[in-house]
């Protein structure tokens, strides 16, 4: 499989659902995912901050992992995330992974540790150095508080050929080609962004790891694929429609905004995992207003 066909197109960055007791739900798990391929994403990554991975144990991970590649591992990639507190968590990860079946990884920096250029490229190369597995890295320092420069990820690419795309969630779609103009083809350009998506692709964007996909799956993809065939004239009325969810991806409760909507949906859950809360009062009402306005106009555009 070439870089392009591994990571173009929808990948769900799929919420992790849970039981009324607080475990994994892996029934559930096992039938989301099916549920977003049959929409036509091509591929699932599971173990990233919308999986709520910080709040998930190694074993859960792993099992996690295992689940999908089960469900629909025979038909798309599965990318798993490794966030980890060190960097022997992030080796023994990678490994554990890809021992149950994970096609990709996506990599970045340590968890709760704002690590210096010096560290997270240390951090960074002995995670990916430790694999031969496809990497996509991700950079996202609104949420890590570590930024990959273009210059740095133009190392990484240049030192590991695994290294295969990157996940740019910045939010400056500048950098999307600052990366073009070091690396041209190098790298696949994925947006991490729900509401930067056709920009992103307009800047050479051939993927879309999204949120709010995990609720409105086919929306998801027929905006990709309008904005990918004709740019922002062909995709404006679903994008315009789109927004108000998307830019719920962009926000600090972001995994229990995206987590009610798939209630609201009929595709999963809003719990979440402590420390996490569910949203109420004024803020739960703002929300189901917008939720709502988009499922009674939903194929009305």
């Amino acid at each position: 499989m070439s870089n392009a066909d591994f990571w173009r197109g929808v990948l769900p960055a799929i919420t992790t659902p849970f039981t009324a007791n607080g475990t994994v739900d892996h029934a559930f798990l096992a039938e989301h995912a099916r549920r977003l391929v049959d929409a036509g994403c091509s591929g699932l990554v599971p173990l990233g901050s919308l999986g709520e991975s910080a709040t998930l144990s190694f074993e859960e991970k792993v099992a996690i992992v295992r689940t999908l590649v089960d469900a629909v591992g025979a038909r798309v990639p599965i990318v798993a995330g490794i966030a980890a507190l060190s960097t022997q968590e992030g080796i023994a990860l990678a490994a554990a992974v890809k021992q149950a079946g994970a096609g990709g990884l996506m990599v970045l920096p340590p968890y709760v540790y704002s690590s210096d250029r010096h560290e997270m490229d240390a951090y960074i190369r002995a995670v990916i150095a430790s694999t031969d597995l496809p990497v996509l890295l991700y950079n996202n320092p609104i949420a890590y508080k570590t930024d990959f420069s273009p210059e740095q990820v133009a190392a990484f690419a240049a030192e590991f050929p695994h290294v295969q795309a990157i996940k740019e969630s910045s939010g400056d779609i500048r950098r999307l080609a600052a990366i073009k103009a070091l690396l041209g083809d190098r790298l696949v350009l994925l947006v991490g962004v729900d509401d930067l998506i056709v920009e992103g692709i307009a800047m050479g964007a051939e993927g879309w790891i999204a949120g709010t996909v995990n609720a409105f799956p086919e929306e998801a993809v027929q905006l990709f694929e309008q904005a990918r065939r004709g740019g922002y004239a062909a995709a404006r009325e679903l994008y315009e429609w789109s927004l108000p969810l998307l830019r719920m991806d962009t926000v600090p409760k972001f995994v229990q905004l995206i987590k009610l909507m798939q209630e609201r949906v009929g595709l999963g859950s809003e719990r979440v995992r402590a420390p996490r809360l569910v949203v109420e009062g004024g803020e739960r009402a703002q929300a189901l207003q917008l939720i709502d306005h988009a499922i009674a106009t939903r194929g009305k555009r």
